[in-house]
């Protein structure tokens, strides 16, 4: 179903005995599926108020971040920060925790002032920073209802410049794993794991109008690329953001790809786990030592930080975070055979798998590594006490049914 406004919205979900949302149909797992309604907010992406005062801005949950990036282009205005992808709706990427990179910078949904969700007999419930239940409702997984309206932070205008450095050696981040990620506004690093070694660093450094700047031709043995680069060797980089420190606005470079390509490098799965930012040398080291039967099955690995945070489902929650991201090729028999030998070598570190990417952890390892939980599910059973909202994901992970 395809609702035009909040209004059609609270009637659908009045008379639905299950129902489930989906976004940009970016998940990989079970997280959005449904065996009964499913409602899309594609229609509903528009802006509802630039406050400059207060420097928010509430949207419709429908809204993708790049339609929203560039109206904050347009009236002066940007976001902290943005993933991969910039085709990604505002509603989904705060639900799941998504992330883009930076030492300071917080997952998606610390942007978020309030949310208005439609609830399970159609009347609406706002959670804000003020009333105090925002944190535990924020990172919802679609389990609290229909997240129809959302209000961000926003912050003035600015200009990033990205460079892309080749080759660097796993080793050089045991001692230096801070000033590489320090080094710019956002920082990844991408690896086919065939060696012990980045295949690529991706710095997006911020860029001061006026003031030229001129790229090191090395980082810590890394040399800069002469040419524009694709995350995965073998593609074309016509559909990523612009680069060789090309300045440009906010919304065009903070993300890997344009807004007008579809970047997909094809069919495909995900994975991501996060670990402890002071852990991150070692679980990746432990990862490399898995190298001969990742390899075969990969498109390409990032590397991200991401700043703690307080909310109650955020796998950074509490804790500064490194993830670490699979792109994998669509080989579920063979990729599902190696998460569990990678889940293994993290079991040590308490990594966290992202929730909207495959992993076969069980629910009970799941669960432990949430403090908040408990909390959030209390929260859960008050607002959708018949679980309307619930599918056989959140049951599995959140309410320990099997």
């Amino acid at each position: 179903m395809y609702p035009e406004n909040k209004e059609e919205v609270q009637e659908i979900v009045a008379r639905s005995h299950k129902l489930r949302v989906f976004g940009t149909r970016h998940s990989f797992n079970g997280i959005a599926d449904s065996n009964e309604t499913m409602l899309s907010l594609q229609n509903m992406n528009r802006v509802l108020e630039l406050d400059r005062d207060n420097k928010r801005v509430k949207v419709e949950g429908g809204i993708r971040y790049g339609e929203l990036g560039e109206y904050l282009h347009r009236e002066g205005y940007a976001l902290h920060n943005l993933a991969s992808l910039p085709h990604i709706t505002i509603a989904g990427a705060i639900a799941t925790a998504t992330h883009g990179s930076g030492d300071r910078n917080g997952n998606l949904a610390t942007a978020v002032y309030a949310i208005e969700i439609v609830k399970a007999d159609g009347s609406i419930a706002e959670f804000t920073r003020e009333n105090g239940s925002l944190n535990g409702a924020v990172v919802g997984l679609g389990g609290l209802g229909v997240v129809t309206a959302i209000t961000l932070d926003i912050l003035p205008l600015f200009e990033i410049s990205q460079y892309i450095y080749e080759n660097l050696p796993l080793s050089q981040l045991e001692h230096h794993f801070d000033a590489i990620f320090s080094s710019a506004y956002s920082v990844s690093l991408f690896t086919d794991w065939k060696d012990s070694s980045f295949n690529q660093i991706w710095q997006k450094r911020l860029s001061e109008p006026g003031k030229s700047e001129v790229a090191g031709n090395e980082l810590f043995g890394a040399r800069l690329a002469e040419a524009k680069r694709h995350p995965v060797p073998e593609q074309t980089a016509e559909n990523c953001s612009e680069q060789l420190g090309i300045p440009g606005p906010w919304h065009e470079r903070l993300p890997h790809f344009r807004m007008d390509f579809t970047p997909s490098a094809g069919e495909e799965l995900q994975s991501e786990y996060f670990v402890a930012r002071e852990d991150a040398y070692a679980a990746l080291c432990a990862i490399n030592e898995l190298s001969e039967q990742i390899a075969p099955l990969l498109f390409v690995s990032e590397v991200r930080t991401i700043a703690a945070d307080e909310l109650w489902l955020s796998p950074n929650y509490k804790q500064h975070s490194v993830g670490v991201h699979f792109t994998w090729k669509p080989d579920w028999e063979g990729v599902k055979q190696v998460l569990p030998l990678i889940e293994e070598k993290l079991e040590r570190f308490h990594a966290r798998p992202h929730w909207a990417k495959v992993h076969t952890m069980p629910q009970e390892r799941v669960q432990s590594l949430y403090e908040k939980l408990p909390e959030f599910r209390q929260l859960l059973l008050e607002q959708d006490p018949d679980g309307k909202f619930r599918n056989a994901y959140v049951d599995t992970y959140i309410m320990g049914e099997q």
